[in-house]
């Protein structure tokens, strides 16, 4: 494969580093690490090479997992399997039950259309899908919630509350507001071209987001300053109440 004509985006060339320098003592005890929204498949690339004692599991909505397997599969790591289908808005990640799910895994929208044979198939497809991935211990996402909805963005921590357990990890990397001011000339500008794409994208604030992440069942650990006006937010699965 050319690999010229691999998926590409400079800002995740630009921010790749500085996020694994943190990721490598916040994932240092972890062992399958779920992405979402991975995008053009650099960070799971990258991070799977200089994190090989971690499985990069990463994922992202229909329509953009054929490009994000296209550099996973040139890629070629042991630790880097191919992507799968996860929209946070799919009922099967609010319920917790889209890892052993291979309907929704595959982006299968009709199953009621599958006879009786495919869906024993599929069944014991995704079984054997849970089986080999393991539990994940730890959920990873960069500049994703601002691309989503307000409701998706809700969608995901709960989603990722089913997902994880006690003591996990769920970190997010992308721009934040706090205090529902942005932090600088450039983010506002950012934003107001989020909007003009989709009016339903934009910034996320600080606030809202941590308390959507308190009724997901998670902590904040850390809120860490990143290169280009960035933010790396790390949580913690607390105990069930």
């Amino acid at each position: 494969m050319n690999l010229e004509n691999l998926p590409f985006s400079q800002s995740c060339e630009n921010n790749k580093q500085p996020i694994l320098d943190r990721l490598t003592e916040l994932l240092a005890a972890s062992r399958h690490v779920l992405e979402i929204a991975g995008g053009t498949g650099q960070h799971a690339e990258f991070f799977a090479t200089e994190l090989p004692h971690l499985r990069w599991q990463s994922s992202d909505i229909p329509t953009n997992v054929t490009t994000l397997n296209r550099r996973l599969d040139a890629a070629s790591l042991g630790n880097l399997p191919t992507a799968m289908v996860l929209d946070v808005n799919q009922k099967e990640w609010l319920l917790g039950t889209w890892k052993t799910d291979y309907d929704a895994q595959q982006g299968v929208q009709n199953q009621q259309a599958l006879s009786l044979l495919e869906r024993a198939s599929h069944h014991a497809k995704a079984a054997l899908i849970a089986e080999k991935a393991g539990e994940f211990d730890a959920v990873f996402s960069a500049n994703s919630l601002h691309i989503m909805s307000a409701g998706s963005v809700t969608n995901f921590f709960l989603g990722a509350g089913k997902l994880l357990k006690l003591d996990d990890k769920l970190i997010v990397y992308g721009p934040f507001n706090y205090g529902g001011e942005f932090t600088s000339s450039s983010n506002a500008k950012f934003d107001q071209w989020l909007k003009q794409r989709n009016p339903q994208s934009g910034i996320r604030d600080f606030e809202s987001v941590t308390s959507i992440a308190d009724v997901a069942g998670f902590d904040l650990q850390s809120d860490n300053e990143m290169p280009a006006n960035n933010r790396l937010l790390v949580w913690t699965k607390r105990a069930s109440d």
